[in-house]
């Protein structure tokens, strides 16, 4: 068995002359749009299509996608966010960088993804939003949460930026809140060849602020124009027309990473005793961007798995509060234990689409063996 890298270096390979015709034709287009041109607004188009959103605003990153939000929302000084203790740091970072004050919530031992009740314990008279996050394979208790915003009258921004294509009780990832974002960087569910990101809303007038501002705050209609002090998050045409050609086959790219998961999970289901616990079954409210193990043993699972080939990724080793950047945000007297165990326990399996029956099954049999099972 040949080495199966945690990050594939061969994701677009099958789309190397089509990748090249693309760059051509637009590159000898006589309009001479790089940016925010028809094929922009034609993936917009379809992303509105694809989720059912009023509006789809498609920008720079993910992460510039979450800052236009709070910008959109007139999030800055004297603003709290609630934010979950564990993700990637855009999750703070776009919070601070608004002027606002991040508060951090612990999350759930098992599922990773930010615990309701401790979000509510952490909103206060300053909250001015709260933004939970989907964590690798589970979507966030989005009905709770949602409910919870309403009671407290704040913003609710959905970090899906790991999250597109999955569903929770009929609801797409991205619409459960005021806005949602998407990322498409190369390895999330629906990523591509280089950066960019989505705001998905149902609020008209929030994605016409946002369009305003990932554009130094022009409308699109007169140049030189600015209404809004904005920025540049602009999306590049060469990767909307790109994932145009992609977005008719990611059900079918979803359902391959589905269904590798749920092998994984059955395979996994008797680990938990010896250290190794599967993420939970089922297939609502998942989206199977990563499969994440928590081990006991992490560090000699995944020296295991090295040993056979299998390539592992180890995911946020610090919560966001104990981090350098975010430790100034960190409220006294508060901890995060789920945060602090799930950071050192957790291990990331390889999950792409195109791996192989083979390659699946040789990477459950190196986890099983290494909590001495059979094949």
């Amino acid at each position: 068995m040949s080495a199966l890298p945690f990050f594939p270096p061969d994701l677009f390979d099958h789309d190397r002359d089509l990748l090249l015709e693309t760059v051509r034709r637009i590159g000898t287009d006589p309009a001479q749009k790089f940016i925010l041109g028809e094929r922009t607004a034609a993936f917009e188009a379809a992303l509105r299509a694809e989720t059912g959103a009023a509006d789809v605003v498609a920008c720079g990153s993910g992460t510039g996608a979450l800052g236009l939000v709070l910008r959109a929302m007139d999030i800055g000084p004297g603003d709290e966010v609630v934010v979950p203790a564990l993700g990637c740091a855009p999750l703070a970072a776009s919070v601070v960088n608004a002027g606002a004050t991040p508060v951090f919530a612990d999350v759930h031992p098992w599922t990773m993804v930010v615990e309701p009740y401790e979000v509510e314990a952490a909103i206060g008279d300053e909250t001015a939003a709260i933004m939970p996050a989907h964590m690798f394979s589970v979507m966030a208790d989005m009905p709770t949460l949602s409910a919870l915003a309403d009671r407290h009258q704040v913003r609710l921004v959905e970090d899906s930026a790991v999250a597109q294509g999955g569903v929770l009780a009929g609801v797409p990832a991205g619409r459960w809140g005021d806005a949602g974002v998407y990322s498409f960087v190369q390895v999330k569910t629906f990523g591509t060849v280089g950066e960019g990101g989505a705001v998905v809303t149902d609020d008209v007038e929030l994605a016409a602020t946002v369009r305003m501002l990932r554009n130094h705050g022009q409308d699109g209609r007169t140049r030189f124009v600015h209404h809004l002090v904005g920025q540049n998050s602009r999306f590049d045409e060469i990767l909307a027309d790109y994932q145009l050609h992609r977005l008719p086959g990611l059900a079918e790219r979803l359902e391959r990473r589905a269904r590798i998961a749920d092998f994984y999970t059955e395979r996994f289901a008797d680990l938990a005793d010896r250290g190794v616990q599967a993420p939970p079954p089922g297939r609502d409210g998942r989206c199977f961007y990563v499969y994440c193990l928590l081990a006991e043993r992490r560090d000699e699972l995944r020296h295991h798995l090295a040993q056979r080939g299998v390539g592992t990724h180890v995911y946020y080793p610090t919560p966001l509060p104990l981090q350098p950047a975010f430790a100034q945000y960190a409220r006294g007297g508060r901890c995060w234990p789920h945060a602090e165990l799930a950071s050192a326990r957790m291990l990331a399996l390889p999950i792409y689409p195109h791996l192989t029956d083979a390659q699946v099954e040789h990477v459950a049999d190196s986890v099983v063996a290494f909590c001495g099972g059979t094949r």
